[in-house]
């Protein structure tokens, strides 16, 4: 089955994001939208069609489109974001995705965000966040359960999403910062830590036997290879003022048509 990609361009308020663990520094916003098509490239040169979704100027955050939805085999689940102020985001994700899945929703007062959310097999490891909280992983398990999903919280400390603290990279492995996140629910998997100089290098994203890696993360990239996988750095050095990773731009799924 084809793999599709969702992205949305970069916002020119990109400098008004959200900020939660780093310091503001300004944004090259040019720099950013060109370091995201480099992005977009990528994934198209790793075999992925990417739809582009054009900028939405209201919402600085908008360029992190993992945040809003959730896709599944069966399923898409539209979240609603712990930040307020990236909750007006989810409605164009929602339209991009209505081809291609049936859509759930999670409801006041449950909030759901992507980037807390890592996917093994049938189990879906939520992180304990300021973005995510128990009524959200509540509804996402009562969504789910009919497909066959458990859903198990996980804490983190110290990073925004779990998926700054730990990425699946197939073969019953993960990426993970041991500092940022308890991997006690995770016992079953291999795990490569990341480089000490490099704490927020667990954001990876794989496909396949590729993993895409920031190109600031040189040591981690190194242990990734000497693991067998192949490695693609991407610049997205900008980006990563706004708190960016690479599992967050984009939306990733087998592109089959919704049965809704």
């Amino acid at each position: 089955m084809p793999l599709a990609a969702i992205t949305r361009a970069v916002s020119p308020s990109l400098n008004q994001c959200e900020l939660s663990f780093i310091e503001r520094q300004p944004i090259d916003v040019a720099r950013a939208i060109a370091q995201h098509e480099a992005y977009a490239a990528c994934l198209e040169s790793l075999g992925i069609r990417v739809i582009r979704l054009p900028a939405a100027p209201e919402f600085p955050d908008g360029v992190f489109v993992e945040d809003p939805a959730l896709v599944l085999d069966e399923i898409a689940v539209i979240t609603r974001p712990g930040a307020a102020s990236r909750r007006g985001e989810a409605e164009s994700l929602a339209e991009a995705l209505a081809p291609f899945r049936p859509l759930r929703r999670i409801r006041e007062p449950g909030t759901l965000e992507g980037g807390d959310v890592v996917r093994i097999g049938r189990a879906l490891f939520v992180g304990r966040s300021a973005r995510s909280n128990r009524e959200g992983m509540e509804q996402l398990a009562r969504e789910t359960a009919a497909f066959g999903y458990t859903v198990e919280g996980v804490e983190i400390c110290s990073c925004l999403h779990l998926k700054s603290a730990c990425t699946y990279l197939g073969r019953e492995t993960i990426l993970a910062n041991p500092d940022w996140v308890d991997l006690a629910p995770l016992a079953g998997c291999r795990v490569i830590e990341v480089a000490r100089a490099e704490p927020a290098a667990a954001d990876a994203l794989a496909i396949g036997d590729t993993v895409v890696l920031p190109a600031s993360f040189p040591q981690t990239a190194g242990l990734l290879e000497q693991a067998g996988w192949r490695v693609m750095p991407v610049d997205v050095s900008e980006l990563q003022k706004a708190e960016a990773g690479v599992t967050c731009m984009s939306v990733i799924f087998e592109a089959r048509s919704s049965t809704a």
